[in-house]
């Protein structure tokens, strides 16, 4: 079997994992309680719970035009992938039973949406998606500029006031927590747990903050070499930037050594969505205590 090959059945492995999370999700919690989710599997519950239809057929009927308009508009390997996917979803709610877990409705919420949010991670990081309230947010985005997070809030505002006026207003609230968190472990699953920040400095005294860097902290990092710098002093020629990427709780850390070697230094600190390949996770200097959690 080729690389490829065995890639490609991982990929398929996971999505069908993820499926049967989202799926007991679906009826362990969210269905027997009436509470919506986001999206389009939010609208699937609706219709299910006043007016009784079979929520499989819903979920695959309603589906099909989003992912007519991804075939078209996005990606033809996402939408076979998709296909799959949902299909999948409205099997396994339709041959699923779980008795009741709980009937206290915080748990319901939290808990209906951990599962949730696990099974639409773990499909999205492997090419498909559950919902087709994603692929209307790329669409949109592509065509008008429009922030898919701003397209599936708005989607998501309108099912759930209309959850509030047809249904209750209870039923709307504990809906919108469980989106919440749906989208929180969703967001987790397909980031990581382990939050990074790189972190670029601008410095006369860069050599020493390079020592200090991966002497004190055990950062790798890249350095460039500036040109023409512009600021209240005038301009600045022939500068090093020095950019690194570390965890989230080593910020207060570098912050830090920097105000006691240049407190004038210029800092920029961002969100590092992916990190692969590197010395990330290694540290440069063995004597470092990768435990050391010193702030």
């Amino acid at each position: 079997m080729t690389k490829a090959f065995v890639s490609r059945l991982s990929e398929y492995f996971q999505i069908s994992f993820g499926v049967i999370l989202a799926s007991i999700g679906l009826k362990a919690f969210l269905l027997p309680n009436g509470f919506l989710d986001g999206g389009v599997t939010g609208i699937a519950i609706l219709l299910n719970s006043t007016l009784q239809i079979n929520i499989s057929i819903i979920l695959v009927l309603l589906s099909l035009p989003f992912l007519i308009l991804a075939y078209f508009s996005i990606s033809r390997i996402m939408v076979t992938k998709s296909i799959i996917a949902i299909i999948g979803l409205a099997i396994s709610i339709q041959l699923e039973t779980f008795e009741v877990v709980t009937n206290d409705k915080l748990l319901i919420s939290i808990f209906g949406g951990l599962f949730l949010g696990l099974g639409i991670g773990i499909t999205i990081k492997n090419g498909a998606v559950l919902d087709g309230s994603e692929i209307l947010g790329i669409y949109i985005n592509n065509s008008l500029g429009i922030s898919i997070g701003k397209v599936i809030l708005l989607f998501n505002f309108i099912l759930f006031s209309i959850t509030a006026i047809i249904v209750s207003k209870e039923t709307a609230m504990y809906s919108i927590l469980t989106f919440l968190v749906t989208a929180k472990i969703t967001d987790l699953t397909i980031e990581g747990f382990e939050d990074f920040i790189g972190v670029m400095i601008v410095s006369k005294k860069s050599t020493a903050l390079k020592t200090a860097i991966t002497e004190k902290l055990g950062a790798g990092m890249t350095v460039f070499q500036g040109v023409n710098g512009h600021g209240k002093n005038g301009s600045t020629k022939d500068f090093e930037v020095i950019q690194t990427v570390i965890n989230r709780f080593e910020i207060r850390k570098i912050n830090r050594i920097i105000d006691e070697i240049d407190p004038d230094a210029f800092i920029v600190e961002y969100d590092v969505n992916r990190i692969k390949g590197g010395i990330l996770r290694r540290y440069l200097n063995k004597k470092i205590d990768p435990n050391n959690t010193e702030s």
